[in-house]
């Protein structure tokens, strides 16, 4: 028997599996506050239960589990002047490490659209799940934000330079590049998705996932490794992108058209992030560096400009600013990264160091 936990939050359990589905499929299941925190009680509550052996996550509706958080309402609250999005981030991010400790199978049904604050939900989890209809992605730079979530961690961890590829250009990847990228584990085919969550409810999650999961479907970044693995190392996000339009592959030209048209600040801005959080140790800190950065773009004109351009007016001309790499100096990236103390709803620890 379901019930609610939130507006937009179904838990139910069946069998020896917790359910939790995210229920705002108009909005491709966006995450809200109450959706966060109500996530985040319920595995707190389910982690001790003896008679929960396993968690999945699911999306409502046909189009994906989740787009990432709600962008519109971090619009809203910006030029109002507001700062009620600092705390959504805050607890978001504490659901992350929640996740990505939890002692149990925690499984995630990565189908369809999983963007953003999606991949904080699914790709910090033990067992991830994709599916041919599966599209995993860190767009933060095409509105003028960096990735978050956890996100810049695992494209740090990423083989090579393709989480470097990725962050920057945020492009999403398939089934198999997700593998591929270390940002899902499992392939199995939408058509068996729903007999795969059942069977969860009294198999043990390994025997379940050896019955269902194929291979999947080739994907297209093993075969560019050779240029994105060079181009990619770069000393700059300039320098990258005088690589890529150099190099005579197509895609590599393509991928710096895409690039270009991004925040020329979150560009930047992202690769010192991915390059940071392959120094850092844990989750947690790449976390805390996260929120410091995501605070300062709040603060910044570019966020609230690419939500506009990007999904409030449509009009797909986001006016940056500074609008170009050379206009963005290395003090305006270090700024991102600074601590702010003493201010824990702009900076401050977030797991309490």
């Amino acid at each position: 028997m379901g019930r609610v936990a939130s507006d937009s939050v179904l838990l139910r359990t069946e069998g020896r599996a917790a359910r939790i589905t995210l229920d705002r499929p108009a909005a491709l299941n966006a995450l809200t506050r109450p959706m966060v925190r109500a996530m985040d009680a319920a595995l707190a509550a389910w982690e001790g239960d003896p008679a929960v052996g396993v968690v999945v996550v699911a999306g409502a509706g046909e189009r994906g589990l989740c787009a990432g958080g709600d962008i519109r309402a971090f619009h809203a609250d910006a030029v109002s002047g507001g700062r009620g999005t600092l705390g959504f981030w805050r607890d978001e991010y504490r659901l992350n490490a929640r996740i990505a400790r939890f002692r149990k199978p925690y499984v995630a049904l990565m189908d369809g659209i999983v963007m953003g604050g999606g991949v904080g939900i699914s790709a910090h989890g033990g067992v991830r799940v994709v599916t041919e209809r599966s599209a995993v992605a860190m767009p933060e730079t095409g509105i003028g934000f960096v990735p978050d979530v956890g996100g810049t961690y695992l494209l740090a961890r990423a083989p090579g330079e393709l989480g470097t590829h990725l962050a920057l250009t945020g492009l999403p990847v398939g089934a198999a590049d997700a593998v591929l990228c270390g940002l899902a584990d499992h392939y199995v085919p939408s058509a068996r998705l729903a007999g795969f969550a059942a069977a969860l409810a009294d198999g043990g999650v390994a025997d379940v996932v050896a019955r269902y999961a194929e291979p999947a479907p080739a994907g297209e970044l093993a075969a560019h490794r050779g240029w994105i693995d060079h181009c990619y190392a770069g000393g700059s996000v300039e320098g990258i992108v005088e690589r890529l339009l150099a190099h005579g592959d197509p895609a590599a030209k393509e991928a710096a058209r895409t690039i270009l048209t991004r925040s020329p600040t979150a560009l930047k801005v992202t690769l010192a992030a991915v390059r940071r959080a392959r120094e850092l140790g844990t989750l947690e800190q790449v976390l805390e560096q996260e929120y410091r950065v995501s605070c300062a773009a709040f603060a910044g004109p570019d966020l609230v400009e690419g939500i506009r351009a990007r999904v409030i007016d449509k009009d797909g001309a986001p006016r940056w600013s500074p609008a170009a790499l050379a206009e963005v100096s290395d003090a305006d990236v270090a700024r991102f990264f600074a601590r702010r103390d003493g201010n824990s709803a702009a900076g401050g620890a977030l797991f309490g160091r």
